[in-house]
């Protein structure tokens, strides 16, 4: 157990980490050498021009200019001074508002620990119950905790008052804020400028049809049953082995590119490299030679691979985009359904066309619930054996786990700084590093799994990420730490029990948890503005393969908002902050830090840094919200365990209502808000379509929606398109091919 002098030690060590952090990064962004790194969102955008343009040789890579040295920590109240609607044309709605999670999460702790330090803090330390057992260790930190308060209490009923305080007004600031977001998300759709997706649904589960080909039975569909709004349509072609040469060979070109600018600096030395994976083994051979050949050979293969795609029918995979033209049409056939068979002709509104994760969309259907059943049970077990692993490490991160394994040490660990570094800092340490190969893997079981745009991969990722840091980060380290004895009873005891059993640990964790909170929420945040992978590989592709502007313009790598793995770890902030409100307060100005230093690094990255890869418009609210509700449910079953154990008559019948007005309230969200998050009013619809038509007469739809939907390796390539159905004389209303073949053959028949 950390002591209050090892959370000092730790406290001091992650702040002098984040003060570096911060300075390297205030000197860096200075340098004019470094300002696509810090800058590359105005890059992007056109709008800043490189400071190395102009002045003399030594100013082109070092900022001369003392008074901005002055000045230096200026970007903080720069962050902040963007106004959110300003903030919205800039970066979008989704960066937005996954601002507004952090400013969230100040809401609601800030008046909490206000609060429970007024009156939670004096009732735990006038308690006086550790003071009075004999023989047990504790820290200053659990003489502030629900653990100095005796059993049988009247002390406990303040506890049970500020239970329903925090349930109370955690429920009021969200249901404000889903009610902001959601007007947020209505006005930035009804004034957003014209999308394809706002005229287009994707269609999957084509049924196969014997006489026609899917594009034909795709047109025929929709000309029929969408007679006046039906425009044009676009298969999709499985080229996933295309767009492995065509990446591939985007490799070579690169590594090309590479070895010439090696060679241009450096004349008399030929460049060689080996045949063997990354070049790393094999024969050695001419570098410029070899990546010559195997690029004329990829290009080959690429001509042959794109005949073959286009040319055979069963590359056609049973999906369509279809465009209407309107975005009334669009919405009511996204939102219907088309079939008396509910397993086919199945639409969805299509996403952005940058937003589209190609690969997924040539699986078949059927295949799709079999591949969802194996990576739940995949996910299952990586979440339950990486306990495993935790446990270990968690045995390892103490004084007597080092002694026990490595006896020799005993001297060194004995020293009081090692000591608490090992109980401080090492645990979080650990921790954090066991989680950075986990995002990889879950994404890889979405993409398994068969979405289709990057942002719902995005939602299922976080959602993995989120339970799994629910059991192993929050639960894991709670059982396999302090309550590691009772685990044999925990797997034994009803689950009932279980409650008691990890509310009973949770107030000795209380000292793990916040060194966990300064090292990956500190330091890590620090970390995270000072952008050292970027600015390291921005530096190598300058020195070795920038030649023109354009090729620095490549090499400029703006990055995103990774949602995938920060809303989840915004996640465990809101649930430690909703179960150690009540339990241990002393955790709040720990998680309230990490808020606000959070909320004006991110806002600082969004508008000068990140370039979003799409946007949908924050269709990601509704899981945010679900799971802060999740925590709050969570932190009362804890509370309500604890409690139970403490022999305060009454107690559970208090504390049990919290649970069913929490999940009545999520309840109630739901059918308020969120339908607004997952479909398109028909009235907003046509008022945007009554207004195009007005201000823009002789808009050429089709046109403008002619390439949106084509793969990415066949853009400039001419495909096989249908010819949309414009003139109501020409509406096939009836008559498809089937009919005019069955007609053709009859009247052959009668000649």
């Amino acid at each position: 157990m950390a002591s209050s002098e090892d959370i000092v030690l730790s406290a001091v060590l992650n702040l002098l980490s984040a003060f570096a952090f911060l300075v390297a990064f205030a000197i860096l962004r200075l340098q004019p050498i470094n300002d696509r790194v810090y800058f590359s969102k105005w890059y992007l955008k056109g709008i800043r021009a490189s400071p190395r343009s102009s002045g003399t040789f030594v100013k082109k890579f070092v900022n001369l200019d003392c008074r901005t040295y002055i000045r230096f920590l200026n970007w903080m109240p720069a962050a902040l001074r963007m106004p959110e609607p300003e903030l919205i044309d800039h970066a979008g709605l989704d960066s937005a508002v996954y601002i507004r999670i952090y400013l969230l999460g100040l809401k609601i702790f800030v008046p909490l620990a206000l609060l429970s330090f007024a009156v939670l803090v004096p009732v735990n330390w006038s308690g006086k119950s550790l003071e009075q057992t004999e023989g047990l260790t504790f820290s200053t930190v659990d003489k502030l905790s629900i653990s100095n308060v005796p059993d049988a209490s009247k002390k406990f009923w303040a506890h049970l008052v500020m239970a329903y305080v925090v349930t109370f007004w955690t429920c009021y600031i969200l249901y404000k804020e889903y009610h902001i977001i959601t007007t947020m998300r209505l006005q930035f759709l009804a004034s957003e400028n014209r999308r394809p997706d706002q005229f287009t649904v994707l269609v999957r589960n084509v049924p196969p049809d014997l006489d026609e080909s899917v594009s034909e039975h795709v047109e025929h569909f929709f000309c029929v049953n969408h007679p006046d709004h039906y425009l044009t349509h676009q298969v999709v072609y499985n080229a996933n082995n295309l767009a492995k040469l065509v990446e591939k060979k985007k490799s070579y070109k690169n590594w090309l590119t590479y070895y010439q600018t090696k060679y241009e600096r450096n004349p008399k030395i030929k460049p060689k490299t080996k045949t063997g994976v990354w070049g790393l083994w094999g024969k050695t051979v001419d570098a410029i030679d070899y990546y010559t050949t195997e690029i004329e050979k990829l290009s080959k293969e690429e001509t042959i691979e794109r005949e073959k795609v286009m040319s055979d029918p069963k590359a056609i995979v049973p999906a369509a985009f279809v465009s209407f033209k309107s975005r009334w049409g669009a919405a009511v056939c996204a939102q219907t359904q088309q079939s008396s068979n509910p397993t086919i002709w199945l639409t969805q509104w299509a996403p952005e066309p940058r937003d589209v994760y190609w690969n997924n969309l040539s699986i078949p259907f059927v295949e799709l619930n079999v591949r969802k059943l194996l990576m739940t049970v995949a996910f299952f077990f990586l979440t339950f054996f990486f306990m495993i692993p935790i446990a270990f490490v968690q045995s390892l991160a103490s004084i007597d786990g080092i002694e026990n394994k490595l006896p020799v040490l005993r001297p060194l660990i004995q020293m009081e700084v090692v000591k608490s570094f090992i109980q401080g800092v090492l645990p979080g340490i650990i921790l954090k590093i066991f989680l950075v190969l986990l995002p990889m893997i879950l994404m890889a079981m979405s993409k398994i799994e068969g979405y289709t745009s990057l942002s719902s991969l995005d939602r299922r990722s976080a959602t993995k990420y989120h339970f799994f840091i629910l059991v192993n980060v929050f639960l894991g380290s709670i059982i396999t730490g302090a309550a590691f004895e009772q685990l044999q009873r925990f797997v034994d005891e009803p689950p009932s029990e279980i409650p008691k059993t990890v509310g009973v640990a949770m107030p000795l964790k209380a000292t793990f948890f916040i060194t966990y909170i300064m090292v990956d929420g500190w330091a890590g945040i620090a970390a995270e503005i000072l952008r050292l992978v970027p600015f390291v590989m921005f530096h190598l592709k300058n020195t070795f393969l920038v030649k023109t502007d354009q090729d620095r313009e490549q090499a400029t790598d703006p990055g995103s908002l990774n949602f995938s793995v920060s809303e989840p770890r915004i996640q465990l902030y809101f649930l430690l902050g909703l179960v150690y409100s009540v339990v241990t307060p002393i955790l709040l100005p720990f998680i309230i830090v990490f808020f606000a230093f959070s909320y004006m690094v991110f806002r600082h990255q969004i508008i000068n840094v990140y370039d979003q890869k799409y946007e949908s418009g924050a269709s990601f609210w509704p899981d945010v919200h679900r799971r802060i509700l999740t925590g709050l449910v969570i932190s009362q079953l804890l509370l309500l365990g604890l409690l139970s154990t403490k022999n305060i008559a009454k107690s559970t019948p208090v504390m049990i209502a919290l649970p069913v007005l929490t999940i009545w309230f999520h309840i109630f969200c739901k059918g308020r808000y969120e339908s607004a998050f997952v479909k398109f009013p028909l009235q907003d619809a046509m008022v945007k379509d009554t207004l195009e038509r007005a201000t823009e007469p002789t808009l050429n739809l089709k046109a403008y929606l002619k390439d949106a939907y084509v793969h990415p390796v066949f853009k400039g390539v001419e495909l096989d398109r249908p010819s949309a159905v414009d003139d109501e004389e020409n509406n096939p209303l009836v008559p498809t091919k089937r009919s005019r073949r069955s007609s053709k053959s009859h009247s052959e028949e009668g000649v």
